[in-house]
């Protein structure tokens, strides 16, 4: 089966992408005050950038968990600007920070990308490749560990299967060429489909709010703090359309407590350029 083939079948895969033509950046912006000292400009990671609101105190994590490794990703020097996939920048200003994370050259990185990417990176680095796993949009698994050791997706008529067609390798260099594979022909919805509903007053680190479709969106809890009285507040960050590096979203809802974002009666998640019902909040 020749490649080009093969594209052209997987291409239809690749739905459920943000969709550019619903940013929304008009949310009022509370006329509060922004507190002091809740973001450190010399900080280099999300834990140490951005500190929590008065009253509030991170709990500790487990140093192996995705909690912790999305707690501590680097961040970009303060003031650094989004970059899309073909190195333009991304004037609009809905970040208080830009993670310290390449993307390839390629239009592949978007939304539910980017929520993957960070997954499959923690796994990667803690030597878990057997658990590194994504659904296609047409069902298909594709597992980490079979790509390492030299299988591609072939496809024949309807039937979509694995194929050795090269050295087995796994290389970081290699990771990234699955990962972006993966990229190509999946999106938010069978990211929605592969992971597990929860209640936001259950929100924890890691989790994601999905809305699968096309368009769709997603967004990644990747840090969390509580007041005395089990109150949650949380960090997101995010990917759009086209392809950019993953930034850590503002709250124009409540400048007040902006990039902090409270869990505390919440009904309806208004991100910058994404609105998400609670409903849609979902875990590994």
């Amino acid at each position: 089966m020749k490649h080009t083939v093969i594209y052209v079948f997987l291409t239809s895969l690749s739905l459920g992408s943000c969709e550019q033509n619903t940013v929304k950046t008009n949310h009022p912006v509370s006329e509060k005050p922004v507190p002091a000292n809740t973001i450190k400009e010399t900080g280099q990671t999300i834990e140490s950038r951005f500190s929590p609101p008065a009253g509030y105190n991170r709990k500790p994590v487990d140093p192996n968990s995705f909690a912790a490794y999305l707690r501590n990703l680097p961040l970009k020097p303060t003031g650094s600007k989004v970059k899309f996939f073909n190195g333009q920048i991304k004037n609009n200003p809905v970040y208080d920070a830009v993670v310290d994370m390449e993307i390839s050259n390629k239009d592949l990185q978007q939304c539910a990308d980017a929520v993957m990417r960070l997954r499959g990176e923690y796994l990667y680095q803690i030597k878990a490749k057997e658990k590194i796993s994504f659904r296609l949009t047409n069902g298909f698994k594709m597992d980490y560990v079979d790509w390492a050791n030299g299988n591609r997706v072939i496809v024949n008529g309807n039937k979509t299967f694995w194929r050795k067609t090269s050295a087995p390798s796994d290389t970081y260099k290699d990771f990234r060429n699955y990962m972006e594979f993966v990229f190509t022909y999946a999106g938010t919805i069978s990211l929605s489909n592969s992971l597990k509903p929860i209640n936001v007053k259950d929100m924890a680190i890691g989790d994601v709010f999905i809305k699968g479709g096309a368009p769709g969106h997603a967004v990644i809890v990747v840090d969390l703090a509580e007041n005395n009285n089990g109150e949650k507040v949380f960090l997101l960050a995010q990917s759009y359309m086209p392809a950019q590096e993953t930034q850590i979203l503002k709250n124009f809802t409540d400048n007040s407590l902006s990039p902090w974002y409270s869990a505390k009666d919440l009904n309806q998640l208004k991100t910058p350029e994404w609105d998400f019902d609670i409903s849609e909040l979902k875990t590994w």
